[in-house]
C-alpha cells in the first residue's frame, strides 16, 4: 500500500533523478535552508531519524517543527537533547522464535478486535514484514555426510505445526513474506538480499519517494544491517507488532558516541579479535541506550563484512545500534552482492545530495569519542560467560585456569574415564567447537580463514578430537557456494565440519545433544566443559546444558580448538596437535595468510553466486511447498496442538482501559544478582522431562525426545509461561546454594518459580521481582516480559535495566523501577519474605519518583525511593490499557 508522507515540510521535499528516473525525497539541507536549524554537523545515525521527522512532520503523524528544530537543538547542546519523539521504521524483520509469537498475537487480536465489534481486516501489517525461518533447526546429527539433510527432516518432523501456522500468517495478512527454513540467518539474509540501503515507496500521491532504508526487528542482532548504513535495532515481539500496525515508537533523542578507527588490521588478526576488543571498549565505556558511530580513516581498509560483524553485536556492547555511514565500501558490497545497479546509483546519488555519504570531509559533533588503533589488535577470544570478557590468545591457558579456580571453584586435575572409549576427560575439554552465527558467516575473510585452516590441518593428518561434536553452519546458502567453489567444503569435511543446517543452530542453543557417555562423563565428575563459538552470546546455560564455560572465537581459531580438543592449553605458543607421524603442529603451521584468504575471496565470493542463491528466496524447498495450511482469515486454534495456543492476553478485554493502580501487599517472588539476561529469565534452549514444562507436556502424550526447545514453542504460552524464570544457571537469592527455576512458595518452602506464581495468584498477592545491574540484557526476547507478566509480577525493580527488555515489560503491563539514593538488594538486605507496596502510580508522569514500603519478616518497615521507569507519555498510556498492544487493539476497535 502507498505510504503516507507529510505534507507541512513541502520546503523540504526535492527531486532527484537518477539514471532518467524522478524521485522525490525529503531534503536536509534544503530544511536548513528553510530555517529549521543547523543539520549540517549531525551524525549520518541521527540524519536517518531527522529524515524520518521531516517525511511525517503533519498533525496526524505525532510530528512537529518542534521535533525537527530539536535536532538542531541537540548539535548545539553537545550531541545532547533526550525530547521525546514518535519514529517510523521503513519496515520490521522477525525470525521464527520471536516470529511465531507475535503472528499468534495478530491472529489472537484478529480475534479479539472482533470480540470488540471490530473489523478483523484492520489487523494487517501497514509497513512490509519479512519473517526468516532460521532458529529451528538443532544439530542432531554431525560430523557426515548426512548431517544436513537428516537435521533438515527432523526439523520438519518437529516443526510442521508452526510451520503450518506461519504458512497461514503469509496468507492471511498483508504485507507479509515468509524466508522459508534452511535458506540463512534472518539478519545474514537481510544483509546480503533484503535491505536496499536507500528505500523507496509510493506515497498517498502515487509519487515515488527515496528516504533511508530503516527498520526494527524481533531478535537483537538485527543491528548487523547497519555495517550497511541501514539504521535497525531490535526490540520484542510486542513492540514490532505495535509498529508494523502503525504504532509509532516513542523514543528519546539519543546521544551519539562516535568511535574513531584508525590503522588497519596487522598480519594473523581477524574481524571477530577487532569486534572482541570493541565490546569489551564500549562495554566500558557505558553506551547503554545509545547509538555508536564508527568514524575516522582506518574505514577506508575496513570491509563491509567486517563492519557487519561489529554492528552484529551492538547488543553485546550495550548500544542500540552500531552504525557505519555510507561510503565507497557500501556500493563496493551492494554490487558484489548482486543489488540492482539502478539502486546502487541511487544510493550513491541520495547520499551525497542529503549528506549521508562519508567522504573526506565528514566531521559531525558527538556526544563522545574514543579511538582504537586497529593495529594493535591481537587475536583473541572472550569468555567464558560473557561476551564482553576479553581474552588475549597467548592468555587463553592462565585465563582459563584462574576462571577455575575463582568463578568454578573446581579442581583442574580431576579425569573421568568415558564408557566405551579410549580417552578421559577432564574440566577444559572443548566438547563443542561450532562455526555458526550471522556474526561471522557473513564474513568471508574469517569463514575463507577456517577452510584454509582445515585444508593445512588436513594435509598434516590432523583431526578433530574424538570428543568434540564440530559442526558448521552458514548465514546463508551463498557461503557453501564460495566454500565450494575454493574446494575448501571438502577440507573442512575432512576434519568434521561438515555442513548441519542453514540457520542460527549453537549461537542460540541448538546446539543438539553431545554423545551421552560425555554427558554422563561430565555429569559424573562434575566437570567444566567447554564450547568454543564463533557467535556472539556465551551466557551461562545457553549452549549446552552440559557446557558451563563458554568462548566466543573466530571461525578460524574455532577449528584450531577442535583439533586441540582442550582450552588448557597455550594455543598461541604450544603445540595443538601431532602428525601421525608423531610431529608437533603449531598454530602458525596451520594459520593462513591475509593474502592467502584475500586472493581466495576475491576469487569465489562472486556477484552472480548471490543473484542464484537469493533468486528464488521465498519459494524454498520442495517440503515447503508441500505444506498444506488453510486460508481463513481468523486462525482455527487446534485445541491439541502443543505448539500454538490462542494467548489469554485479549480475551474478555473490556472496550475501555482502566486506570493504573497502586501496588499494595506484594510479595517477592524472586530476588536475582547482575546481569541477568533474557536467557536467564526467558530461555530458548531445551528443557527437561522434570521442569514444569517438560510435566506440561508428559500429560499430554508428548516423549521427551519430542519436546524440541523453549524457543520453538514460544506460541504457546503455557509452556512459556513454565519456562520463565526456569534457566538451568538462575540463581534465586532468595535461596542458598539453588540454581535453576526455583523459588519460595505461599508456604515458605522450595518450589518451582511457575508454582509458587500459581498459588500466589490463587490468593490474589501481587508479586514483585528484584534485581540487580542490567537486568534484562542480551537478547530481545519478548517472553522475557510475557512470562513475566502472566506469572503475576506486577513491577520489577532492579539496579539498571537494559534498553529492550525495559520496553518490553512496559509493553506487557509490567511496570519497570530503579533503586535511589544508593540502595540495592543488597543494602536492603533482601531475604524474599518481605511484603512491598509502591505509591504514588495513579498519577505517575514519566520518569516520576515514588515511595516503596518494605515491611520485612519480622515486623519492621522501611521506606526507599523508587525511580519508575515508564519513560515516556504514550508509556503511561500504555500500561493503563494494560499493555501496547491492548491500546493498538482497542484504538483500531474504534
Amino acid at each position: 500500500m502507498p505510504i503516507k508522507v507529510g505534507q507541512d515540510t513541502a520546503k523540504a521535499r526535492k527531486t532527484l533523478t537518477v539514471n532518467g528516473q524522478s524521485i522525490s525525497y525529503y531534503s536536509i539541507p534544503a530544511a536548513q535552508e528553510a530555517g529549521l536549524g543547523d543539520f549540517s554537523r549531525l551524525p549520518a545515525a541521527l540524519k536517518a531519524v531527522l529524515e524520518n521527522m521531516l517525511r511525517f512532520e503533519d498533525g496526524g503523524f505525532s510530528v512537529s517543527t518542534e521535533d525537527i528544530r530539536a535536532f538542531a537543538e541537540w548539535g548545539t547542546n553537545g550531541g545532547r537533547n533526550p525530547r521525546e519523539i514518535a519514529y517510523r521504521p521503513a519496515r520490521v524483520l522477525m525470525q521464527d522464535f520471536t516470529g511465531v509469537p507475535a503472528v499468534v498475537d495478530l491472529a489472537a487480536m484478529r480475534d479479539g478486535i472482533k470480540g470488540l465489534g471490530g473489523d478483523a481486516q484492520k489487523i494487517n501489517p501497514l509497513n512490509p514484514v519479512d519473517l526468516v525461518i532460521d532458529h529451528s533447526v538443532m544439530i542432531d546429527e554431525f560430523g557426515n555426510p548426512r548431517a544436513f539433510q537428516m537435521n533438515v527432516d527432523r526439523e520438519y518432523e518437529r516443526n510442521m505445526e508452526r510451520y503450518q501456522f506461519l504458512k497461514w500468517g503469509q496468507s492471511a495478512f498483508d504485507n507479509f513474506r515468509v524466508v522459508p527454513p534452511g535458506t540463512g540467518i534472518c539478519h545474514q539474509v537481510n544483509l546480503e538480499y533484503l535491505a536496499q540501503t536507500v528505500w523507496t515507496d509510493t506515497d498517498q500521491n502515487g509519487e515515488t519517494v527515496a528516504y533511508p532504508d530503516t527498520l526494527v526487528g524481533t531478535d537483537s542482532h538485527t543491528t548487523m544491517v547497519n555495517g550497511m548504513a541501514v539504521l535497525g535495532w531490535g526490540v520484542g515481539g510486542i513492540e514490532a507488532e505495535a509498529a508494523m500496525l502503525g504504532q509509532p515508537i516513542s523514543m528519546l533523542i539519543p546521544e551519539v558516541v562516535g568511535f574513531e578507527l584508525n590503522g588497519e588490521m596487522v598480519e594473523g588478526t581477524t574481524g571477530t579479535d577487532l569486534v572482541l576488543k570493541v565490546v569489551e571498549m564500549l562495554r566500558a565505556k557505558g553506551v547503554v541506550g545509545k547509538f555508536v558511530e564508527f568514524f575516522g580513516e582506518g574505514l577506508d581498509r575496513l570491509p563491509l563484512a567486517d563492519r557487519a560483524t561489529i554492528a552484529n553485536m551492538a547488543p553485546e556492547y550495550g548500544a542500540t545500534c552500531g552504525f557505519f555511514p555510507i561510503d565507497n565500501e557500501t556500493l563496493r558490497y551492494m554490487r558484489t552482492t548482486g543489488r540492482d545497479e539502478d539502486r546502487i546509483a541511487l544510493v550513491e546519488a541520495y547520499a551525497k545530495e542529503n549528506g549521508f555519504w562519508r567522504g573526506a570531509d565528514y566531521a559531525p559533533v558527538y556526544t563522545d569519542t574514543l579511538s582504537l588503533d586497529m593495529g594493535t589488535i591481537v587475536p583473541a577470544i572472550s569468555g567464558p560467560k560473557r561476551p564482553q570478557d576479553f581474552v588475549a590468545l597467548t592468555e587463553a591457558k592462565n585465563a582459563f585456569r584462574r576462571e577455575m579456580e575463582e568463578t568454578f571453584k573446581r579442581p583442574m586435575d580431576k579425569r573421568v574415564s568415558v564408557t566405551g572409549e579410549d580417552y578421559t576427560l577432564s574440566s577444559g575439554d572443548v566438547v563443542i567447537a561450532s562455526i555458526t552465527s550471522c556474526t561471522n558467516t557473513s564474513n568471508p575473510y574469517v569463514m575463507i580463514g577456517a577452510g584454509l585452516v582445515a585444508r593445512k590441518a588436513a594435509k598434516l593428518g590432523l583431526n578433530r578430537k574424538p570428543w568434540v561434536k564440530t559442526s558448521l553452519a552458514p548465514g546463508s546458502q551463498v557461503v557453501t557456494e564460495y566454500l565450494k567453489a575454493a574446494g575448501l567444503q571438502d577440507d573442512l569435511d575432512k576434519i568434521g565440519f561438515n555442513l548441519v543446517g542453514y540457520g542460527c543452530t549453537t549461537c542460540i542453543g541448538n546446539s543438539g545433544p553431545i554423545q551421552k557417555e560425555l554427558s554422563e562423563a561430565i555429569a559424573e565428575g562434575d566437570l567444566v566443559a567447554v564450547s568454543v563459538l564463533s557467535g556472539n552470546r556465551n551466557f551461562e546455560g545457553r549452549i549446552s546444558p552440559d557446557v558451563r564455560a563458554n568462548y566466543l572465537a573466530s571461525p578460524p581459531l574455532v577449528v584450531a580448538y577442535a583439533l586441540a580438543g582442550t582450552m588448557d592449553i597455550d594455543i598461541a605458543n604450544d603445540p595443538i596437535a601431532q602428525t601421525p607421524d608423531g610431529e608437533d603442529v603449531y598454530l602458525k603451521d596451520i594459520w593462513p595468510s591475509t593474502q592467502e584468504i584475500a586472493e581466495l575471496v576475491e576469487k569465489t565470493v562472486t556477484r552472480e553466486a548471490f543473484v542464484s542463491k537469493y533468486a528464488d528466496v521465498f519459494k524454498g524447498d520442495e517440503k515447503w511447498r508441500s505444506v498444506e495450511t488453510s486460508d481463513s482469515e481468523t486462525y482455527d486454534w487446534p485445541p491439541t496442538s502443543t505448539y500454538i495456543q490462542n494467548p489469554p492476553y485479549f480475551r474478555g478485554m473490556a472496550p475501555e482501559p482502566g486506570t493504573i493502580s497502586n501496588i499494595e501487599g506484594a510479595k517477592v517472588l524472586l530476588i536475582l544478582g547482575d546481569m541477568v539476561t533474557t536467557d536467564h529469565i526467558s530461555p530458548a534452549g531445551s528443557f527437561a522431562q522434570s521442569t514444569p514444562a517438560g510435566q506440561y507436556l508428559i500429560e499430554r502424550q508428548v516423549e521427551p525426545r519430542e519436546f524440541n526447545s523453549y524457543g520453538s514453542r514460544r506460541g504457546n504460552h503455557e509452556i512459556m509461561m513454565r519456562g520463565t524464570f526456569a534457566n538451568i544457571r538462575i540463581k534465586n537469592e532468595m535461596l542458598d546454594g539453588v540454581e535453576g527455576g526455583y523459588t519460595k512458595g505461599p508456604d515458605g518452602q522450595q518450589t518451582s518459580v511457575y508454582e509458587a506464581s500459581m498459588a500466589y495468584q490463587g490468593l490474589g498477592t501481587p508479586l514483585v521481582v528484584f534485581g540487580g545491574e542490567q537486568y534484562g540484557a542480551g537478547s530481545s526476547r519478548d517472553w522475557a516480559a510475557k512470562g513475566t507478566a502472566l506469572l503475576g509480577v506486577r513491577a520489577v525493580i532492579a539496579e539498571s535495566f537494559e534498553r529492550i527488555h525495559r520496553s518490553n515489560l512496559v509493553g506487557m503491563g509490567v511496570i519497570p523501577f530503579e533503586f535511589t539514593g544508593g540502595d540495592t538488594r543488597k543494602t536492603l538486605g533482601l531475604r524474599g519474605d518481605e511484603t512491598v507496596s509502591i505509591h504514588g502510580l495513579d498519577t505517575i508522569e514519566p520518569l516520576q519518583e515514588v515511595p516503596c514500603d518494605i515491611t520485612y519478616g519480622d515486623g519492621t518497615t522501611r521506606t526507599i525511593t523508587l525511580k519508575c521507569r515508564i519513560d515516556t507519555a504514550p508509556e503511561i498510556e500504555y500500561i493503563e490499557h494494560g499493555g501496547v498492544l491492548h491500546y493498538v487493539l482497542r484504538n483500531l476497535a474504534k
